[in-house]
């Protein structure tokens, strides 16, 4: 097989290597965070109900899995949630929050770009065929040039500084030639 053949070949082999590589490693768990208005609710990985939270180095009074900060100012902090001196999972939390914002949904930020993008091909739609008809009529400004047939125009000036070099003048650019070191 030639080498550009066995290109795709090759990325599809080491994506699917890379991915099996990946499901290999067991991971420990992952924090669950929800954000709804200017409350945070993070869930532990850890599947016990003893938990001990601490936020920003302060133990908290919580030992259920969910830990929820009430109105949450977006200051960034660090949160742990620990099974006693065992097992301790770290989380950095830098989560913006707004007391006034509104959640879309992926359908309706979808339906949301469709519905602007058919806007917009209707509006170019309706331009293209509003200039169509245009097309053959004089244009209203006073216009110099005759509509007959096209005048043709004179060739340019040539300018002297582009000048081919005669026979007799090639003195005057010997100086220009590379000089050996």
């Amino acid at each position: 097989m030639r080498l550009e053949q066995c290109l795709p070949l090759l990325g599809l082999l080491l994506c699917a290597v890379g991915t099996t590589a990946q499901q290999a490693e067991e991971p420990e768990g992952e924090f669950l965070v929800e954000i709804s208005g200017t409350t945070v609710t993070i869930t532990c990985p850890l599947d016990a109900e003893d938990i001990r939270w601490e936020l920003s180095g302060k133990l908290q009074d919580t030992k259920e899995r969910k830990f929820i900060i009430q109105d949450h100012d977006s200051s960034p902090a660090n949160l742990s949630c620990s099974l006693g001196d065992k097992k301790k999972h770290q989380l950095y939390l830098k989560a913006k929050v707004c007391a006034a914002c509104e959640e879309l949904d992926a359908l309706t930020v979808a339906g949301i770009i469709t519905a602007d993008l058919l806007i917009t091909l209707g509006v170019l739609i309706l331009v293209y065929y509003f200039c169509k008809g245009r097309k053959g009529r004089a244009s209203s400004a006073g216009d110099s040039r005759p509509r007959g047939q096209k005048m043709q125009r004179p060739p340019p000036v040539p300018n002297p500084d582009y000048e081919p070099i005669r026979k007799g003048q090639r003195e005057v650019y010997a100086g220009l030639a590379p000089r050996a070191i």
